[in-house]
């Protein structure tokens, strides 16, 4: 299962579990949204109290609430900012010098951490210049340092929209977004300022950085380990594997110890053949060089299965060894090649 589909699931638990904590659920429903909770992990393979599972697919210090925050900002944006194929006129000089002397009186909120007053001051200088990147940039540091990075993601965009060469921007950008957890797209924003700055150290340093938290493809399920690795075979079980002409003592040994196939003892239980080493490593092997589908192909195979379908009898080992692609495949995985 990918990744972000269980990043997703994570993020929806840990809020279900802080609802219970902080209150938010009432009391009488607090054992039915546990039940839900459990079942939704179960049904995605997340396990919340897996530490090891967590650290792959935890996208803190970003919470869920923060990433809906930003949806929902960014959808009011557009819907009560609707494009204009307009261009702003540029604002006189004096309309200039105001703008920049809010800015100044930002700037001096900012010194003093008054990041309330410092917004207000740049959006009073926007107000005046809506085509200065700096504005946007200085406000989007603001909300940033107030822990606002959903409205810095959208100051900063609005920047680098004014001004595609605005570096700082991209910084601002890059910063808002790996804090919320966005790491592939704060290393795009990183890596966009460095292609406009080369030698900026804090667009490099924040491009190591969010490669570094971005999961490799190595880290996706790279399906089931092998049944029985090579060590766990037992000794005595490798020896009758080569024994006999081409291995067929081997098989012959084997389908004996797991129930007398090769006779009147019938066929193996289920448990027999599943707990069986050797079973597990030819059924491994077979699989992986396309012995099972044309095992499953020869018309021989499939007369015998309709046999015992129908409550015919098992067939014999002579009579398997008599099939020339069965007594193939016996030294194939007997090992008398």
């Amino acid at each position: 299962m990918a990744d972000k589909k269980q990043q997703l699931v994570l993020s929806i638990i840990d809020f279900l579990n802080q609802s219970i904590d902080d209150g938010t659920v009432k009391q009488d429903d607090k054992e039915g949204l546990e039940v839900a909770i459990q079942c939704i992990g179960e049904a995605f393979g997340v396990d919340p109290s897996d530490d090891k599972q967590r650290q792959r697919l935890d996208i803190k210090p970003a919470k869920l609430q923060t990433i809906f925050d930003v949806f929902l900002k960014t959808r009011d944006k557009v819907v009560s900012s609707p494009a204009s194929t307009s261009t702003p006129s540029a604002p006189s000089a004096e309309t200039k010098a105001k703008a920049e002397k809010h800015k100044q009186t930002g700037n001096t909120h900012m010194t003093v951490k008054k990041y309330d007053e410092a917004i207000d001051a740049y959006t009073k200088a926007i107000a005046l210049d809506s085509v200065n990147p700096v504005y946007y940039s200085n406000r989007a540091a603001a909300y940033a340092s107030k822990g606002d990075h959903a409205s810095a993601i959208l100051d900063s965009e609005k920047a680098i929209e004014v001004d595609p060469k605005f570096v700082k921007a991209y910084s601002r950008l890059g910063h808002a977004q790996y804090t919320l957890g966005d790491y592939k797209a704060a290393a795009a924003a990183f890596k966009k300022g460095i292609e406009l700055d080369p030698t900026n150290a804090n667009l490099k340093s924040g491009l190591q950085n969010a490669t570094d938290r971005i999961p490799s493809e190595d880290d996706d399920d790279d399906g089931p380990p092998p049944l029985v690795p090579e060590g766990d075979i037992p000794s005595d079980t490798r020896a009758g594997l080569g024994a006999g002409a081409g291995g067929l003592g081997g098989m012959a040994n084997m389908f004996g110890n797991m129930g007398g196939m090769g006779g009147a003892g019938g066929m193996p239980d289920l448990a027999g053949l599943m707990n069986n080493p050797m079973m597990m490593q030819m059924a491994q092997q077979m699989m992986a060089n396309g012995g099972m589908e044309r095992l499953m192909s020869n018309p021989n195979v499939a007369n015998m299965m309709n046999r015992m379908q129908s409550g015919g009898a098992t067939p014999s080992m002579e009579e398997l060894m008599a099939d020339p692609e069965l007594r193939n495949l016996a030294s194939q995985f007997g090992g008398g090649r």
